[in-house]
């Protein structure tokens, strides 16, 4: 009979801590600090993409501007804030637990930027205020990832980001939508867009505040302990000199990333300049010029999740290449003579898959790379490479559709992409241990 009840209890108490397990891997799967991140970008995404969706139309149309001055500013917009990110990756590395409060500042920064575009109606003002909003994106970009980083074991880092990307990309659907409904039912719509953006970016930047956890959560913590241990008094790991944030090029795995996502980066053409050449492709009305996003927003709102476990399962370098090749699959279409009906859906559905691929995949590779300590100014190094190169393409883009016409451009930046990614096919082999961390 006491055998009978040990085995009894034994099993009950197995049974039991199974259970426990399976919940635990259940909750470690997607933290509820990267739940919290997501749905702050989330919010702040709908107020970003609803300026992002008109923008294009409101500065060559609206105000006329020419492709190499839309290119000037488009590049300004999605290259400036490579100037930052080290700055913001260091001041939330130096801090030890100020990753929230340094996004918290790019985040209102960017909120306050939104209804200064009321004011402003020639290329200089549009310039500044520009720049000053992706000032605040460079501030918050790198702390934010971070914090999704520590807040995450490395077996499931690629789901966490795939998590976060689909709830941000969410919002990024809604955004063109909104702008959409609002240029449809107001006569003054442009400034009915900058407007309602600026109030949904405030309610973004106050849940950052009232629900994302202070700090970031140690290995310790991660690891269920509850508890982070205690450093002793004459520990510099807790301020990171910007030297040592520099130094970490010395590894050859992060110089690798970099140099591979800064190349790619050179070839890949702005999302905006996507949309203006399948607006000229088709025809599309400018009444329905903003609804184009939404193919990216929802291809990459449904593959993010997928594909963030895919990388975690097949390596995360594979998968992030294939979305490069799905990049390039996009452009192609764009260089045939083919003008059927599917042409954008399948367009949109391969440039969100692009992003889905690429956009937090590249920052779970760079993670593996750079010490907890250093996290936020590791992961802004790989940033500041991949925005600065998409500056330098926006620019050249510009200038090429202004010389030579929007197809000989493309079609140099499609070759340019093929040859930069057979390049990184290259540069990036899998070692004998990188399958293990998913890098393979």
């Amino acid at each position: 009979m006491y055998v009978a009840d040990s085995r009894a209890s034994t099993s009950a108490a197995s049974a039991e801590g199974a259970v426990r397990l399976r919940a635990g891997r259940r909750r470690a799967a997607v933290a509820p600090t990267v739940l919290a991140l997501g749905a702050v970008s989330l919010i702040t995404d709908v107020s970003s993409e609803m300026v992002t969706a008109v923008l294009p139309l409101y500065l060559v149309t609206g105000l006329g501007l020419s492709p190499l001055g839309f290119g000037l500013l488009d590049g300004i917009y999605n290259g400036f804030s490579a100037l930052v990110r080290l700055i913001g990756g260091h001041l939330a590395d130096r801090g030890g637990g100020r990753h929230k409060w340094v996004a918290g500042f790019g985040y209102a920064l960017s909120a306050a930027c939104k209804p200064l575009l009321l004011l402003a109606h020639t290329l200089t003002p549009i310039g500044l205020i520009l720049a000053a909003d992706r000032t605040g994106k460079g501030l918050r970009t790198a702390p934010r990832d971070a914090l999704i980083s520590l807040s995450s074991t490395p077996e499931t880092r690629g789901r966490a980001f795939g998590v976060h990307r689909a709830m941000d990309t969410a919002g990024a659907l809604f955004g063109p939508l909104v702008a959409f409904l609002i240029l449809r039912a107001t006569v003054d719509g442009y400034d009915a867009v900058f407007t309602v953006s600026f109030c949904v970016a405030v309610v973004g930047v106050l849940v950052l505040v009232l629900f994302v956890p202070n700090g970031a959560p140690t290995t310790a913590t991660r690891a269920g302990t509850g508890t982070a241990p205690e450093k002793p008094p004459g520990d510099t790991a807790s301020r990171p000199t910007l030297r040592a944030a520099v130094a970490l090029l010395a590894r050859p795995d992060l110089r690798r990333v970099t140099l591979c996502a800064l190349l790619l980066g050179l070839a890949t053409v702005s999302d905006s300049f996507v949309y203006l050449l399948l607006q000229r492709r088709l025809g599309v009305p400018d009444r329905w010029f903003a609804l184009l996003p939404l193919g990216t927003a929802a291809a990459f709102l449904l593959l993010a999740v997928p594909l963030g476990r895919l990388a975690d399962r097949v390596g995360r370098w594979r998968v992030f290449l294939a979305g490069h090749g799905a990049l390039l699959l996009a452009y192609a279409l764009l260089l045939t003579s083919w003008h059927g009906t599917a042409l954008p859906y399948a367009v949109l559905l391969l440039h969100g898959c692009f992003y889905a691929a690429t956009d937090g995949v590249l920052m779970a590779v760079a993670s593996e790379s750079v010490p907890e300590e250093l996290r936020s100014s590791g992961l802004a190094l790989v940033q500041t490479g991949q925005a600065l190169a998409r500056f330098v393409c926006s620019l050249g883009f510009g200038a090429a559709w202004t010389a030579w016409g929007d197809r000989t451009a493309l079609t140099a930046s499609t070759v340019a992409l093929a040859l930069c990614a057979l390049f990184a096919l290259t540069l990036r082999r899998p070692t004998p241990s990188a399958p293990s961390e998913g890098l393979a």
